[in-house]
């Protein structure tokens, strides 16, 4: 155990975001030289507060079995080199998790339970920030190869979780991406501002050093079909994500300036990065409206902010939860709560219970929503009477998460078997109904996330190693049927 007395003496502290008018005005991560370093002053006493549980359900809070209790001693007794062995035991990829996962692993800390939990996401993303600031994070090349070959479709978070696992229990593994650069939606997804992509770049350097190879334009299931993959490769590993996007079919969707999320954060992010966008999507001088409340919808607050939006109005049609956890929702499960992001802080007004009637236009272009407030009565949305509005928009976005993965092309050409949901069906090994073909990550769970789809790709891994290889000594931290813990 750190410090006994730890939770009682120390008050929880979080990692200081840089003033809002300030990181308004670019693209940086929000926190002063990253998450990791904003904290590193007083990082040693918050991982003190550590109680090292008999049970530590922060483990059961994490899909990755992160050894929390571990590395949160040896961050206090200042062994850093250690507690990136622990760290780096369960995690390929802890600077996203600590920069992205809305941390499951806190609302589970029995520390929780009468107090403020511990600060696990800040210690975990101050220990890899480190590491790197240090260059302890090094390849690890396997000593062998077994002569077997992988292709892995997608390099999202479970593409690259299964492809570094494969290629260091020496298999050659080839990673396929249909976007110009590998990273998925981390790095077109997620804002500049939430992780710089130089994170995502070190790693991707760091597993090109270690055997994988990254084919990058490829769409596969056109250009390459899935017969050609299952000829060329062993084994194959769909991690192609949850990219069917929800729409909203109600009267005026065919205006123009309607544009679902990941239309316009794509774009954003390249120009952030420096590149060049015919046509590009923005915001500036616009009234926003943004209809989704989840974390999609935050991005695209954020992004509309640094690109000048005249106004911002983020809907949801669900209540607003408030700020204490609900009483369906206990220790340790991860509760429906009203949550700030750092988007939130900056600008932009949220909109709860909430349903769009009409889109409405001017020269076939959108300049208005008709909204109407709704209940919920015996589990369906009911409008309130005379509630109806107009608000003004010139730029509408949709961010009401994904149904399950594309299935025309590549999901067709293998024949693979889908589940009642639409997601790739898949047994205990993640093998699809076809021999040789595992899923893994969003394509057979569905819309979850980073901290799933990584646990996914480790555990999907394991599944082709024992395949290819008769057995294996690879982690495969949780079932294809594990779910968060609830009630």
């Amino acid at each position: 155990m750190a410090d006994p007395r730890g939770f009682i003496t120390t008050p929880r502290k979080v990692a200081e975001r840089r003033p809002v008018e300030e990181r308004v005005n670019d693209w940086k991560e929000v926190y002063p030289g990253g998450p990791g370093r904003a904290l590193l002053p007083i990082i040693t006493e918050q991982a003190g507060r550590c109680m090292d549980c008999g049970i530590p359900f922060c483990h059961s809070g994490c899909p990755l079995g992160n050894l929390i209790p571990e590395w949160n001693d040896l961050v206090w007794r200042e062994d850093w080199d250690e507690a990136l062995d622990r760290l780096h035991a369960t995690n390929n990829f802890p600077e996203f998790t600590g920069r992205l996962c809305p941390a499951p692993c806190e609302t589970a800390c029995v520390v929780g339970i009468n107090r403020d939990a511990v600060t696990i996401k800040n210690v975990e993303v101050s220990i890899i920030d480190k590491a790197w600031d240090d260059r302890q994070v090094r390849p690890e090349p396997p000593e062998w190869l077994t002569g077997k070959t992988v292709a892995v479709v997608g390099s999202g978070p479970a593409g690259l979780a299964a492809a570094q696992q494969l290629t260091r229990a020496g298999h050659t593994v080839a990673v396929y991406e249909r976007d110009d650069k590998p990273g998925g939606l981390l790095r077109y997804g997620i804002p500049e501002f939430k992780m710089e992509k130089l994170q995502v770049d070190r790693r991707i350097d760091q597993m090109q050093r270690e055997g994988t190879v990254f084919r990058t334009g490829v769409q596969v299931g056109d250009t390459l079909t899935g017969h050609q993959l299952r000829d060329r490769y062993d084994a194959v590993v769909l991690a192609i994500g949850a990219t069917v996007r929800r729409d909203l079919p109600v009267p005026g969707r065919e205006l123009a300036g309607i544009h679902q999320a990941m239309e316009f954060l794509p774009q954003a992010n390249r120009v952030a990065l420096g590149e060049e966008v015919e046509d590009q999507i923005v915001a500036t001088d616009k009234d926003v409206i943004i209809i989704g409340g989840g974390d999609t919808g935050a991005d695209c607050l954020g992004t509309s902010v640094r690109q000048g939006a005249r106004s911002i109005t983020q809907l949801e049609i669900m209540p607003n939860p408030g700020t204490d956890r609900p009483e369906t929702q206990p220790w340790p499960t991860y509760p429906m709560i009203y949550r700030v992001s750092s988007a939130h802080e900056e600008a932009g007004d949220r909109v709860y219970s909430i349903s769009t009637k009409e889109f409405l236009g001017e020269d076939g272009h959108v300049s208005g929503l008709r909204l109407v407030e709704v209940e919920m009565v015996d589990g369906t949305f009911e409008e309130v009477e005379g509630s109806e509005r107009v608000v003004p928009a010139q730029l509408v976005l949709f961010a009401m998460g994904f149904t399950g993965p594309e299935q025309e092309g590549l999901v067709d050409q293998l024949g693979v078997e889908l589940d009642e949901r639409g997601n790739v069906k898949r047994d205990r090994r993640y093998m699809s109904s076809v021999d040789g073909v595992f899923v893994a990550g969003d394509a057979g769970r569905g819309q979850s996330l980073i901290v799933w789809a990584i646990a996914e790709g480790r555990s999907a891994a394991a599944g082709v190693d024992a395949y290819l290889s008769g057995s294996t000594n690879l982690p495969a931290p949780i079932p294809p049927n594990a779910r968060p813990l609830t009630v």
